[in-house]
């Protein structure tokens, strides 16, 4: 499976393609899209548009992951990074892709082991998982660590489908949970 990972963002969005084979992560791509700041909005959502775009046409990825933004102290913040995050939606659904969302403490959880990790631990856990030779940039390293939660989760999801599948199955997963 090939993932597809983005951190939005007004001002630099991050992105990073990897391969997976079971439990093995192979870097394939990562970069940062620069939006020129004295763009108005819409030509600076459409920057970001047409590089995902871009990108998901260059590196043919199966699925793409995308961080879930959140409240920040700044509102009028938060609804700017969420635009972004649409152009990037938009992007994404125009390349025809399946989209999961994933939270930056499930993204920090999957990749360090806790979801408090500071950028610099995701940083090198993201270089130690996919044996790059340096560290990944910032924005590019929060996108390949979207792509190696999908990765780490994707499967599990998969299982958990299929087990929900038959009545006799589903029982069994009640069960599971209900002694695990």
């Amino acid at each position: 499976m090939r993932v597809l990972g983005i951190d939005p963002g007004l001002r630099r969005t991050g992105f990073g393609v990897i391969d997976t084979e079971g439990m093995r992560l192979r870097y394939v791509a990562s970069g940062t899209i620069v939006v020129p700041s004295e763009l108005p909005l819409p030509e600076r959502l459409k920057v970001i548009l047409d590089n995902l775009r871009e990108v998901a046409r260059e590196t043919q990825p199966d699925v793409a992951a995308l961080e879930i933004v959140f409240l920040n102290t700044n509102p009028a913040s938060t609804l700017l990074l969420g635009q972004a995050r649409g152009a990037a939606l938009c992007a994404l659904a125009d390349s025809h892709l399946d989209v999961h969302e994933y939270t930056a403490l499930q993204i920090k959880k999957a990749v360090v082991g806790t979801g408090r990790a500071a950028k610099e631990q995701v940083q090198m856990m993201v270089q130690r998982l996919l044996s790059l030779n340096g560290t990944p940039a910032p924005d590019s390293a929060d996108a390949l660590a979207c792509a190696i939660c999908h990765a780490h989760v994707a499967p599990l999801q998969q299982r958990l489908t299929q087990a929900q599948g038959s009545p006799s199955s589903r029982a069994r997963v009640r069960a599971g949970r209900l002694r695990g």
